[in-house]
This record gives C-alpha cells, sequence and structure tokens, in this order.
C-alpha cells in the first residue's frame, strides 16, 4: 500500500479517539511487518498507552524489520508512560515515518533524534497539513500556552438567535443539536455567561452522543442552584481565562454564549474556528436579536473575513465551519468580565 495511504489509516485511528484523550493528543500508528502484515493502534484515554505502543503491542516480534507511521512524533520522555521512541528502538522497528513534529519542550525534535541515534530510518512530513489541521487545538495549546477557542452559534437565515421576547429553543433540529453535543465531546471545557445560566438554566452536559462532559465555565456568577453548577466562576480579562484552561490542560474550548459573550471573544481576536449552524428559518426582522452584540466593524475596510472550510448538510439545517484565514488580531482591548447587574438585558443563543 502507498505511503500516503498507509499514513492516511493512521489519521483515521487518531479520529477515532478524538475526545478520548485529552490532555494528551489523539495520535494513530500503524505498522507494517516485512511480511506484509499490519497492525494499528491510537491514543488510550489519559493514563493509558500512546499510540506506538498500543500498536507494538498488537505486532509483538511482528515489529521485528517493521516500518511505522505515526501522525506525531514519538514522545522521547518519560511521563504517565515510558518514551514510544524507546519503545520502537527496543522493538525492533526498522523506519519510522511522522507526520509532524511535537510542539511540546520535552520532545520538539528529540524523539526523532533518539530513533535515528538508534540507526533507525525516519521520514518527517507525510500527510502533514492533514494532521496539523487533525491536531490543531494540541499544536496551538503547546505552542502558546492557550487551548483552541471553538465559537457555536446558531441562527436563522437572517443572522438572528432569539425572537424578541428572548424565546430560541429551537432554531435547529436534533440532528444539528446533536452535532453541537459531538462538539462538547471533543472539547475540555465549555463558556457561557451568567446571563445565559440566569435565563435558560443550561446544564451543559454531553448528552445526544457518548462522550465525557466539558469542565463549565460562566463569566460572571451562577445563581445557587444552577444546573451548570460545579461550574468556574471567572471575573476578570479573557486571555488570564485561557491561560489558566491551559494550565488545566485544556486544549480546546467551545464557547456556547450568547451574542454578549461571543461578541466580546470575536472582537478580541480569540476565536480560532467559528462552527455556525444555520436554520432554514428568518425571523423577517431588525428587532430578533443578533448572533454578536456590541460594536461591529464600522467600514467595509474594516469587515472582519474568513475562510469557509466545510459546509455540513444536518437533517433540514446546515453547518458552516470558518476559520480566519491568518491568526486573528487583537482588534481592541481584551474584555474584561466582571459581575454582571442579574436585571442587565443580554442577547441568548441556543444551549441546554
Amino acid at each position: 500500500m502507498a505511503e500516503t495511504e498507509r499514513m492516511q489509516q493512521a489519521v483515521d485511528l487518531a479520529a477515532a479517539v478524538r475526545g478520548a484523550t485529552s490532555p494528551n493528543p489523539w495520535v494513530g500508528c500503524v505498522i507494517e511487518a516485512p511480511d506484509g502484515q499490519v497492525f494499528t493502534g491510537a491514543t488510550e484515554p489519559p493514563g493509558g498507552a500512546h499510540a506506538e505502543v498500543v500498536a507494538l503491542r498488537h505486532a509483538g516480534d511482528h515489529a521485528r524489520g517493521a516500518t511505522a507511521w505515526v501522525t506525531l512524533e514519538p514522545c522521547s520522555h518519560t511521563g504517565r508512560t515510558g518514551p514510544c521512541a524507546d519503545a520502537l528502538i527496543a522493538a525492533g522497528i526498522a523506519r519510522v515515518v511522522v507526520a509532524i513534529e511535537d510542539p511540546d519542550p520535552q520532545v520538539s525534535g528529540k524523539g526523532i533524534e533518539r530513533l535515528r541515534a538508534a540507526g533507525v530510518e525516519v521520514s518527517v512530513g507525510e500527510r502533514a497539513d492533514d494532521v496539523r489541521l487533525q491536531l490543531a487545538p494540541y499544536l496551538k495549546q503547546r505552542s502558546t500556552g492557550r487551548p483552541w477557542v471553538v465559537l457555536k452559534l446558531a441562527s436563522s437565515l437572517d443572522g438572528r438567535t432569539a425572537a424578541p421576547d428572548g424565546s430560541s429553543q429551537w432554531i435547529t433540529g436534533g440532528a444539528a443539536r446533536a452535532d453541537a453535543h459531538q462538539l462538547r465531546a471533543e472539547s475540555d471545557a465549555i463558556v457561557v455567561g451568567a446571563g445565559t445560566v440566569r435565563a435558560d438554566d443550561p446544564s451543559l452536559t454531553v448528552r445526544h452522543v457518548e462522550g465525557r462532559s466539558p469542565l463549565r465555565v460562566v463569566l460572571g456568577t451562577a445563581p445557587a442552584g444552577a444546573k451548570v453548577l460545579p461550574a468556574i466562576e471567572f471575573e476578570g480579562e479573557l486571555t488570564d481565562l485561557l491561560a489558566d484552561l491551559a494550565e488545566r490542560g485544556v486544549l480546546q474550548v467551545l464557547v456556547e454564549g450568547g451574542a454578549t459573550v461571543a461578541g466580546a471573544f470575536h472582537r478580541a481576536g480569540l476565536v480560532d474556528e467559528y462552527v455556525i449552524y444555520l436554520a432554514p428559518a428568518i425571523f423577517g426582522g431588525d428587532d430578533a436579536r443578533p448572533l454578536l452584540a456590541g460594536p461591529g466593524a464600522p467600514t467595509m475596510a474594516e469587515v472582519w473575513r474568513g475562510a469557509i472550510t466545510a459546509v455540513h448538510h444536518l437533517g433540514g439545517d446546515l453547518r458552516v465551519d470558518v476559520r480566519p484565514v491568518a491568526p486573528s488580531p487583537i482588534t481592541g482591548p481584551v474584555p474584561v468580565v466582571r459581575a454582571e447587574d442579574p436585571h442587565r438585558p443580554h442577547s441568548r443563543n441556543e444551549v441546554a
């Protein structure tokens, strides 16, 4: 089988464990023995084996003289598990094909160096772009000290999220809501504003799909007895919140707050990926509530522009994925979250 196809197998293996490995990256490994037999592995949940060790376990003695394809550079340090580079060497692997290097300072080329020093042939770069997309949250967190931020929004075709009376559930159908819960399962933390908690009392758990529920974060103070509790209640700069979450091992943050919270993250240039669910509905006026609240671009020259990376049909709705065409600049002061006035009006988006 062609080199790219073996690495694609490894990419698919990694995708299958997305959401189960954090704070470790989701990695896939394929081992082909000299006699053509193939053995596979993917990263186990925290405390379990890394992808290379899982594949080696399946391969046994067939690993001697084999080639291994792995989506991320094998680790070279001892953490919860031993170094994968050493495991590959001890098993007698003759060649390792690596998609991308690991930016973690504890690895950062050291795994590749260790393999080469032991006489293992190593090549780097096979399907690198695909793996960078797949591991974007991990790569950003390890490189910048901040998690990947996904802003999830749901709106009508005319860009409205709630009726003038505040009612918003449900704009989209069941398939879109299940997909949004998959986003939750793939995220390590979920952020909403205290206004949304007071208005909708969401639980913010994973229910419509299998997966673990994310750490819940409320911007402001949640009322006693709210379903979202226990949660982190935060006041301060959003950049400080993201740094704190990264220190807790959070790789991906899902922002599900209403238009006020969404607008704050957007204007601060903190969003890495926009996931917008569009329903075939039209409110038909300017009194319904918008996707983003607060001041927008004053001129066409200052309109934010991104790239649509994917469009999916979900029942009768559409999911549109958008990413900045370049790292988002900070376009204004980073918002400071302070205790909210309980009577302050807010804009909502559908959450539960």
